[in-house]
C-alpha cells in the first residue's frame, strides 16, 4: 500500500505515500543571499531520485530579516541578487524521477538566535524560555498591525514565486514555534486585539496567510499545512485547538494536512515527548517510532484532505502500519532519509536499513536532540558533496561541527544583512 499512488484535492497524483519530511538543510549559498547552492542541489537530486512520492523542501525563509538560521534558503522581493535558474535547477532536478516537490515556507517569528544581529518578532514580548539555552534568543518585539500584513504579504509571495520557479505546492508552516505557531498558542500570544485571545483571534494569522496564498496561485498549484499536534506545554496549543482549526481548514482548498508536534522550548518533533509504561514499551517498537500517530488519526477523522503524519519513522513496518490505517493517510518520514537518500526504494526492493542516529550521554540532556539533529545534518551535507558520509557520527562531533558552520554561515550573512537593516531604518 505504501507505493499506491494517492490523489490529492488540486487533481494531482502522488506516486507513493511516502514524503520526504522538511528538514532545515543550512546548506544555501549565504554570500549569494541565501539562495540554494550546489552542494544543495547535488542532495535533492539525490532525494529526487530516492523514491519518495512527494518532496518537501526544508523551511525556507521569507524575510531576509528573520532568518531562523543564516544557512537556510530565503524566497523574497528583498533578498537581493538571486538568480531564479538555480532555483528552477534545484527543482526540476528533484522532480526529474517523478516526485513531486512543494516548497516549506516559514517565518521563524521569535526563534532567531541573537548571535544573528537582527531583531526578533513574535505576537507578543515573550521570550523564548529554554533554561540555561535562553540566553540564545533575544527578546522578541510584539508585531504591530503593519508588521503582520507585510507577513501575510510576504508568504503569498513567496507562494506565486514558488510557482513561478516550478515547484508543485507550498507547504505552510504553523508548526514548532515558529510565527504562525507562536500565534496559535496561548502562552506565545498573549495579544488583546483581533490577533490574540480568543482561539479565533489566535488562528486568524494562520487563515489570513491561507487565504492570501490560495488567492495568488493557481486552482492546481497545492497549499498545504504543517500544524503541531500540540505544544506538549501546559496552557499550550492542544488537540481540541488542532480539531477546531482542521474543521475550518476544510473549506479553505488545502491539499493536506501535516502532524508534527512541540517547538524549541518543548522539542517533541525530536521524540522527547514518548513517555510510556513499561509494557507497551517492550510491546511495540512500531508504536514508540510514530510520534504524532494517533493525534493524526484524530484528525483524520474529520478532515476532508489527506494527512501526513511526520515523526520517527525508519521501519518498513512502521511505514506499513501508518499507511495500512487509512487510504487518506501519508508517512512522512524524516531522519531515516535525511541519513539514507534512497531508503524509499530500498523499502521497495524489500530492504529494512532502519537507519537511526547515534546516541549520546556525553551532552547535557538539552542538548542531545539539537546533537541528533546535526548528525542528520552531517550525513545531508555528505550527499551534497560535503564531506564524508557518517551515518553513525558521534552527535558530540556532528554538534561541534555544526555549530562552527553556524558561525560562519552568521558571519556571511551580516555582511549583507546590515546593509538591509540600515535601508529598512531609512523607510
Amino acid at each position: 500500500m505504501a507505493f499506491n499512488p494517492i490523489s490529492l484535492p488540486n487533481g494531482s497524483t502522488i506516486k507513493n505515500r511516502i514524503v520526504k519530511a522538511a528538514m532545515e538543510e543550512s546548506m544555501a549559498d549565504v554570500e549569494l543571499h541565501c539562495q540554494p547552492s550546489r552542494a544543495m542541489i547535488k542532495l535533492y537530486d539525490a532525494w529526487g531520485a530516492g523514491g519518495s512520492g512527494l518532496i518537501l523542501s526544508g523551511h525556507v525563509m521569507i524575510d531576509p530579516l528573520a532568518m531562523a538560521l543564516a544557512g537556510d534558503t530565503l524566497l523574497a522581493e528583498d533578498a537581493g541578487p538571486q538568480d531564479d535558474q538555480v532555483w528552477r535547477t534545484l527543482i526540476s532536478k528533484t522532480k526529474a524521477h517523478g516526485a513531486q516537490f512543494w516548497l516549506q515556507i516559514n517565518h521563524p517569528g521569535r526563534q532567531v538566535k541573537k548571535q544573528a544581529g537582527i531583531e526578533a518578532y513574535g505576537p507578543s514580548d515573550v521570550q523564548v524560555k529554554m533554561g540555561r539555552l535562553s540566553a540564545l534568543f533575544g527578546q522578541p518585539i510584539a508585531m504591530s498591525e503593519e508588521k503582520i500584513q507585510d507577513i501575510i504579504h510576504r508568504f503569498a509571495y513567496a507562494a506565486r514565486k514558488a510557482e513561478e520557479l516550478g515547484a508543485d505546492g507550498v507547504e505552510v508552516h504553523a508548526a514548532h514555534g515558529y510565527l504562525i505557531s507562536a500565534f496559535l498558542s496561548p502562552l506565545a500570544n498573549v495579544r488583546t486585539d483581533r490577533w490574540g485571545g480568543s482561539r479565533e483571534n489566535r488562528a486568524r494569522l494562520l487563515f489570513e496567510v491561507l487565504k492570501a496564498v490560495r488567492a495568488n496561485v493557481s486552482p492546481t498549484f497545492g497549499v498545504a499545512v504543517k500544524i503541531n499536534s500540540s505544544d506538549f506545554q501546559k496552557g499550550g496549543f492542544d488537540s481540541e485547538d488542532l480539531l477546531w482549526i482542521v474543521k475550518q481548514l476544510n473549506t479553505m482548498h488545502i491539499d493536506f494536512i501535516e502532524i508534527s508536534g512541540g517547538n524549541y522550548e518543548s522539542p517533541a518533533m525530536a521524540g522527547s515527548h514518548m513517555v510510556m509504561d513499561e509494557k507497551t514499551a517492550q510491546s511495540s517498537t512500531t508504536i514508540r517510532e510514530m510520534y504524532f500517530f494517533e493525534a493524526a488519526k484524530q484528525v483524520e477523522q474529520v478532515a476532508t484532505m489527506p494527512v501526513v503524519v511526520t515523526g520517527g519513522i525508519r521501519k518498513r513496518a512502521t511505514l506499513d502500519a501508518v499507511v495500512a490505517s487509512s487510504d487518506r493517510l501519508l508517512a512522512g518520514v524524516g531522519t531515516a532519509i535525511g541519513l539514507i537518500p534512497d531508503l524509499p526504494n530500498r523499502w521497495q526492493r524489500g530492504e529494512d536499513p532502519s537507519p537511526s542516529t547515534s546516541p549520546t550521554w556525553v551532552l547535557p540532556k538539552m542538548l542531545v536532540s539539537i546533537a541528533s539533529i546535526a548528525a542528520v545534518h552531517w550525513n545531508m551535507a555528505a550527499t551534497g558533496g560535503q564531506g564524508r558520509a557518517w551515518q553513525g557520527v558521534w552527535p558530540v562531533i556532528a554538534f561541534g561541527w555544526d555549530q562552527i558552520r553556524d558561525a560562519k554561515q552568521t558571519k556571511q550573512y551580516q555582511k549583507w544583512a546590515k546593509g538591509l537593516v540600515e535601508a529598512r531604518a531609512k523607510l
